[in-house]
């Protein structure tokens, strides 16, 4: 491996992959021409709807999918030229549950550090269980762990030959709230320590809370990629619900201007632009026309309102709309 720390984690150019159809149908991209820059150090959140293309470019990054064009770099590494050291810069916990039943978690690990070269007198074994919270399952058979169990058992899978690079894809697919959140405090532990988190997930919750940059991605191209607050502010879109002390049987002319609506007879809600009004104003304006409010909350877009503008079908294609694409 490289001596100098690279700026990127993971960099891909003109990344495409295309599969073939069958028959007389042309070949279908699953990723086209994605430019994607992960900085090193970071929570990283790749997010698309089912067919997007995330898997694809995890399993390129992962060597098991052979791309059709562009370059792709994992900690400096071109995964062409040096796909050996580039392999071992990056552990993947895969969506699916591939363990081995009949082997006990101790020996899983043990035999995955085996299988990239790290010596019995530097592997971290009954260590990564015991952060894991598996320690004392190490004998039993894998075949006897809970779903949660197995999902914790792969991330400790990918983290034996310590990669400065962490994948995962979709890692808390049915594992219930309590054994999510200690994931989660794991893997956020790894982050600060200096390994840098690549994660796909539908639950957008999770990474709106946990990453600190984030790119979607629609039939397979990177539409979006931004910081995660300004990726939310793109939106510019905020809805204020106001509850008045008397009933109205219409909304008055003062609230034309706005997109308002009475929800009830004694209820508001206005949507308003932030960058373009002031709540302030609103609130003027109600006072204008007499009326008191008796409470008055606020809604925030959120990372779902603006995943949810981006990958709707009647979205235009192209490349991603933020001009710091590459920035970190």
């Amino acid at each position: 491996m490289t001596n100098a720390l690279p700026e990127f984690a993971v960099e891909v150019r003109g990344l495409t992959k295309y599969y073939k159809t069958g028959g007389k149908l042309a070949e279908k991209p699953a990723l086209d021409n994605v430019d994607l820059s992960i900085p090193r150090g970071s929570l990283f959140g790749l997010l698309g709807p089912n067919g997007a293309g995330k898997s694809t470019l995890i399993n390129i990054l992962a060597g098991l999918v052979v791309k059709s064009a562009g370059k792709a770099s994992i900690w400096g590494i071109d995964i062409d030229k040096d796909a050996r050291n580039a392999r071992a810069a990056i552990g993947v916990v895969p969506q699916e549950l591939n363990i081995d039943p009949f082997f006990t978690p101790r020996q899983l690990l043990d035999l995955q550090a085996g299988l990239y070269g790290v010596p019995k007198s530097e592997r971290r074994t009954m260590e990564i269980l015991k952060a894991l919270r598996l320690d004392d399952k190490a004998e039993a058979y894998a075949r006897t762990l809970s779903g949660g169990m197995r999902r914790r058992l792969l991330v400790g899978k990918a983290l034996v030959h310590q990669p400065p690079v962490l994948v995962l894809d979709e890692p808390t697919a049915g594992v219930d709230v309590e054994l999510r959140r200690q994931l989660w405090d794991y893997v956020v532990g790894l982050n600060k320590r200096g390994v840098t988190v690549l994660l796909t997930t539908h639950y957008l919750e999770e990474a709106e809370e946990l990453c600190d940059r984030i790119a979607i991605i629609n039939h397979g191209k990177v539409v979006a990629i931004d910081e995660k607050k300004a990726l939310i502010g793109r939106l510019d879109a905020k809805t204020v619900n106001i509850t008045l002390a008397a009933e109205l049987t219409a909304l008055p002319p003062v609230l034309e201007a706005w997109s308002a609506e009475l929800t009830a007879p004694n209820a508001v809600t206005i949507h308003y632009q932030p960058s373009r009004v002031h709540i302030g104003e609103i609130l003027e304006a109600l006072r204008g026309a007499g009326l008191d409010i008796v409470d008055l909350t606020t809604e925030e877009t959120d990372l779902e309102d603006i995943f949810l503008q981006l990958t709707r079908d009647d979205q235009p294609s192209g490349g991603p709309s933020s001009e710091s694409s590459d920035a970190a």
